[in-house]
């Protein structure tokens, strides 16, 4: 599967971007990574996501919304909030969330 990046979204919408340090495949994570992707896909105003990850446990995951209240109906789901307690406990050495309006966008694909 070639990776693809979200793109041509027209702003304004929102970004949560989610960093974090964890072990390379804690026990569960990717499970739950899969459960949330597809919860994530159902939210009305969720637009996508992209994640990378470097070999040595660094992590960073953008999910783009639509709009504020769509992202904060993402960030209280209960799901949602109970995975991001677990992974507290027991995934993340670490992890640091910021939440941006993005004013203006573009893209480019190689054809």
């Amino acid at each position: 599967m070639t990776p693809r990046l979200v793109a041509d979204l027209e702003p304004p919408y929102y970004t949560a971007v989610f960093t974090s340090i964890r072990p390379d495949a804690p026990e569960g994570y990717a499970e739950t990574a899969a459960r949330m992707n597809a919860l994530a896909q159902e939210m009305p105003g969720f637009l996508g996501h992209e994640s990378a990850r470097t070999p040595g446990g660094i992590g960073i995951t953008v999910a783009y919304f639509r709009d504020l209240e769509s992202l904060d109906a993402w960030r209280l789901h209960g799901e949602h909030r109970a995975a991001k307690a677990y992974g507290r406990e027991h995934w993340y050495d670490s992890f640091s969330v910021h939440i941006g309006k993005v004013e203006r966008s573009y893209s480019f694909e190689r054809a």
